[in-house]
């Protein structure tokens, strides 16, 4: 999961760092056609949107595995499904933010972008999450914090 996790994180982030430092101090020339203008309110709004989808879809994937009596097994499945989905649509949204910035040079676009390396860092999967989320206790929750120390001591 933490493999998944990075590389979604680093898809986007070379791409908008190429755009914003060529946009704040540019190196060559870069043609950029001109496009619509109502394309750049809806990029935005685009970014928005998903930023908002991604949270109520996460919940809505979350809710029925909070049930008591699911397996273990069938839950961190389901939440790691949700969380996959969860950074495919951030990834996707970073990727929107960078075109936006690249072809606009909106500031929106930048908050944007902001917002989903915030939100990567805050809903990053971890034992305590997963157990808090998940509403884990008595043996649940010493399973999923023992794999975590496994994890570490390798």
């Amino acid at each position: 999961m933490e493999r998944k996790v990075l590389l979604l994180i680093l898809i986007p982030l070379p791409i908008f760092a190429f755009v914003y430092l060529n946009l704040t101090k540019p190196t060559r020339t870069i043609h950029v056609p001109e496009l619509p203008a109502f394309l750049e309110s809806f990029l935005l709004s685009l970014t928005l949107a998903l930023l908002l989808f991604q949270y109520i879809n996460f919940q809505r994937s979350i809710k029925p595995l909070q049930v008591e009596g699911l397996d273990l097994e069938r839950k961190i499945t389901g939440y790691l499904k949700a969380s996959t989905m969860r950074y495919v649509i951030l990834a996707l949204v970073g990727l929107i933010a960078s075109a936006g910035l690249f072809f606009f040079a909106n500031v929106g676009f930048t908050i944007a972008y902001a917002i989903v390396l915030v939100l990567v860092s805050v809903y990053k999967p971890s034992p305590i999450r997963i157990i808090r989320l998940l509403r884990l206790s008595g043996e649940e929750k010493e399973f999923v914090r023992e794999i975590n120390r496994e994890y570490i001591e390798k």
